[in-house]
């Protein structure tokens, strides 16, 4: 988890202390799908990051839509880091297309290549009839390094595909299912959104089970519908006990809390405790908001996207004192400690929970 600073000498560091932001260090995903729907074709695609969906998906329609299907054969390949060297692929790609105006060389899981030294001399003089791609997962090349700029002197296009803030997953779902005619209220996204995390193929995997069980003649998704497809309970899942808990509603709480019990794929310590800690890291900062009480400043403040995102702080702000909070914080930090077994010989989760639960209502 991250760390926060309580206490600052001075005051302007706290009041510094928002959601992190996002550097825009490059061509985004809608940028370049549209290029290639276009048909308008660069020599080199370097794809990397953390978020793996994306790379997944301008990987797949290059593969997929680049060459007619009888053209594949001689002129498409996919190959893996591990299996090839990088001499190996530029002799590749210094080869002439058969019948066909492109080659596609797919390198997927290029973040095992060994020594990239070839490559770097081939970016910056690249074959215009072949199209190279590096599928580059778990993390992102050094801008560095000599393998970026020569890239970026060929013409390469270079895509960080980066994860999704907890906050953002709402929109990507509406978003998502809107690109496939169909709606979702902004509550029942939330409770998608906390109860599936952020990894987005997952994500989108959970989203298409519950279109294909939408007729075409009523396109809405319903919290009936995500509890029937997905088997999140409308009435107790995460997102019901973090909203019982921001209303410091005990005996709701106590209640999710015990179906949780009996019910583990439902909520567990290791869901609840991110969730909860970003809530309250939040709160701890909304305190510091010039316009506390006012919903659209506080989720301007937080950099959240409307004042009904921000409805929670101002209500948690009412209900928990700052002090409360900072303790709150401290005691998410010790939970999570011995859920790792820190100081924990035999304490269970589900009995930390309940402890975690118990101090944060009372």
């Amino acid at each position: 988890m991250e760390s926060f600073c309580y206490f600052c000498k001075d005051k302007q560091n706290n009041l510094n202390r928002k959601m992190p932001e996002r550097k825009n260090t490059g061509v985004s995903y809608e940028t370049v799908m549209r290029d290639l729907n276009a048909r308008k074709f660069s020599p080199i695609y370097i794809l990397m990051g953390e978020e793996s969906y994306y790379i997944d998906k301008i990987s797949e329609f290059i593969a997929e839509n680049v060459l007619k299907p009888e053209e594949k054969d001689f002129n498409q390949s996919i190959v893996f880091g591990a299996d090839i060297s990088a001499a190996q692929i530029v002799d590749s790609a210094k080869g002439f297309p058969m019948m066909s105006e492109y080659r596609v060389l797919i390198v997927k899981e290029s973040q095992n290549l060994k020594n990239t030294e070839p490559l770097e001399k081939y970016f910056k003089n690249p074959a215009k009839s072949t199209i190279l791609v590096f599928c580059h997962k778990n993390g992102s090349i050094d801008k560095r390094k000599k393998i970026i700029p020569a890239a970026l002197e060929g013409g390469a296009v270079v895509f960080e595909s980066k994860k999704l803030y907890d906050r953002e997953l709402p929109g990507f779902i509406e978003s998502y299912l809107k690109k496939n005619s169909a709606t979702i209220d902004s509550k029942t996204a939330q409770v998608i959104a906390e109860h599936v995390g952020a990894d987005l193929n997952r994500l989108t995997s959970e989203l298409d089970k519950v279109l294909i069980s939408l007729s075409d003649s009523d396109r809405r998704v319903t919290a009936d519908v995500v509890e029937k497809e997905i088997g999140v309970s409308k009435e107790f899942n995460t997102f019901e006990l973090r909203n019982a808990i921001v209303r410091r509603d005990v005996f709701k709480a106590n209640q999710i809390i015990k179906y949780f019990d009996s019910n583990p794929k439902a909520g567990s310590l290791f869901s609840i405790l991110p969730l909860l800690f970003s809530y309250f890291e939040n709160l701890m900062i909304a305190y510091y908001s010039p316009n506390k009480m006012n919903e659209n400043a506080v989720a301007e403040y937080l950099e959240l996207r409307n004042g009904w995102a921000a409805k929670d702080y101002v209500a948690g702000m009412r209900n928990y004192s700052g002090m409360k909070t900072m303790q709150i914080i401290s005691k998410i930090r010790e939970i999570d400690a011995k859920s790792k077994g820190l100081d924990n010989p035999n304490t269970s989760a589900g009995d930390l929970m309940k402890e975690l639960i118990f101090f944060i209502l009372h």
